[in-house]
């Protein structure tokens, strides 16, 4: 068997080998599964070059190929399930695009020029328009922009999709939210004109399995490269106070005096900090991302770290990581949105307030530290009172030895389930066997039963369990003599690419952010379902 960078061009390889030392253990064994054709999930820790052995296959098959139409240039999809995170790819992307176009150039070769776009929540309207009238060669989105693409004019720019890679799979394989972009995956596929090769990248989850079957779907054989030996973590549970026991689990808004450990929580958080050149706190609620920031610098007379959650606008919030990653500030106090893997450079600490709220999240947010291929991440996690103390110990036990929780596929939830078959139907006019082909293909579908199925179209199309829901308008035509479904204003039946009636557009207007899908899209679709189906 030859070396792996020998299934890439010379170009590509060069760059790679004077980039980096060696690939790393899921670089080798993703690449050799990729360029076989093969469908692969790709598990391995926080800062083993996932990202780039998802992205390099793809970045050496538009380097080879001549460029194509422009209609026809959309050809790698990435899902990534945090706006920032899809922003911070599009970072890391400039230094592979840059250094590969030099190798080209300097061998005498002519390089493509190959665009990356983001299409999220915070993209302006007037950049969309532009997108579809010059797809880029990689698209990077969201679940949510995924589905609205899918819902309107814009997917046309899908159809040449030949790569979709979903990153950090795990954090919505387990939730409602990856179910629905289980479907927009399908929906996905009935566009394009190839079956896309999908590439998921996961930090280590178990079973491996249950997350491979859901990235492939019911019909799809996928590969998993299991990469996933933990990173050397230090982490250590720091109480510090002398005695717990007087403490009460008050919030710190009203906890005062003897009751409250927030007076020594304060000054050795900012120890910490300053003992350190970057140092990410994680907590659980934003406002108490905001409060410790806010006593954290009070306390230094200066302003040495920031609040980071999702409720920072995008331009904030890059600017931000860009101070951290610059170096200008020495800490950031964040949610859950650092979890993920966002590359924040050079942190060396991370500190979590209360106990992380599972062991998986706890070996996120840890190996935010050291996130370099070989580093050490260290943690320290600090309990706000003894039943937290408790749980910290427990945790931590668990992080240390790697006794990741189990992830579990939700089983066909119809609310979701129903949202999509109205977007499915805002645009085209569908046979009820092949929706129901096309719906479970999708994991958690693949055993919905025909009653279960009919019975949500039967809801949507007007039919309601209750006399309660009769003012609730039907969302779709059911044609049960010649088993057709389509949206209530399809303009003309059997033309399955026209443009929707004027309220398909507005249920589903692409500058609208959708809710979460769990409490999304239709009122009747949910109301409806668990009224029947509770």
């Amino acid at each position: 068997m030859g070396h792996v960078l020998d299934l890439f061009s010379p170009p590509v390889r060069d760059w790679f080998r004077a980039s980096f030392a060696e690939p790393t253990a899921v670089q080798e064994q993703g690449w050799r599964e990729v360029g076989a054709g093969r469908h692969v999930l790709m598990a391995a820790p926080t800062g083993s070059g996932k990202t780039l052995a998802a992205f390099l296959w793809c970045l050496d098959r538009l380097s080879g190929e001549p460029t194509p139409a422009e209609a026809e240039r959309c050809r790698v999809l990435y899902v990534s399930p945090l706006k920032a995170l899809a922003h911070d790819v599009d970072r890391n992307l400039r230094s592979p695009l840059v250094g590969i176009r030099r190798q080209m150039e300097s061998q005498g070769l002519v390089p493509p020029d190959i665009s990356v776009a983001i299409r999220t929540g915070d993209t302006p309207a007037d950049v969309r328009r532009s997108m579809e009238r010059h797809p880029p060669d990689i698209l990077i989105t969201t679940p949510e922009s995924l589905f609205l693409i899918l819902t309107s004019a814009a997917r046309k720019i899908l159809a040449p999709v030949r790569w979709l890679i979903v990153d950090e799979i795990h954090s919505v394989a387990s939730t409602k939210r990856g179910s629905h972009l289980a479907l927009s995956l399908e929906r996905l596929c009935e566009l394009t004109r190839v079956e896309p090769q999908r590439i998921g990248l996961s930090a280590t989850q178990r079973p491996l399995e249950e997350v491979g079957r859901f990235l492939g779907g019911m019909d799809r054989q996928v590969s998993i490269v299991d990469a996933g030996r933990l990173k050397t973590m230090e982490v250590r549970v720091e109480v510090p106070v002398e005695d717990m026991t007087r403490l009460t689990d008050e919030d710190e808004d009203s906890a005062k005096g003897q009751n409250s450990i927030w007076p020594a929580i304060y000054p050795r958080l900012l120890q910490l900090i300053r003992e350190h050149r970057s140092t990410i706190v994680f907590v659980n609620s934003r406002r108490l991302a905001e409060r410790i920031a806010a006593r954290v610098n009070d306390l230094a007379e200066e302003e040495l770290v920031r609040a980071h959650h999702g409720s920072i606008a995008r331009e904030q919030r890059m600017l931000i990581e860009d101070e951290l990653k610059a170096g200008r500030l020495r800490g950031l106090v964040a949610t859950s949105t650092l979890e993920l893997g966002i590359d924040m450079g050079a942190v060396d600490l991370v500190l979590q307030i209360e106990a992380p709220p599972s062991v998986a999240a706890g070996i996120q947010r840890v190996g935010r530290a050291g996130h370099s291929v070989g580093e050490v991440s260290r943690g320290v996690v600090m309990p706000k009172f003894r039943g937290d103390l408790l749980e910290s110990a427990a945790v931590v036990e668990g992080m240390l030895e790697g006794r990741i929780e189990s992830t579990v596929v939700p089983r066909k939830p119809l609310d979701v389930l129903a949202q999509q078959i109205v977007a499915m139907c805002a645009l085209d006019e569908w046979e009820v066997e092949k929706l129901g082909r096309v719906v479970r293909r999708a994991y958690p579908y693949g055993d919905l039963g025909p009653l279960a199925f009919e019975s949500v179209l039967d809801m949507l199309s007007g039919r309601y369990p209750s006399d309660q829901f009769v003012e609730l308008r039907p969302r779709i035509v059911w044609d049960r003599v010649a088993g057709k479904v389509r949206g209530r204003h399809h303009p003309v039946a059997g033309h399955r690419h026209s443009r929707p009636g004027r309220a398909g557009e507005d249920r589903l207007l692409e500058g609208r952010r959708p809710e979460p899908p769990s409490r999304a899209g239709c009122r009747a679709g949910q109301d409806g379902a668990r009224a029947a189906f509770a």
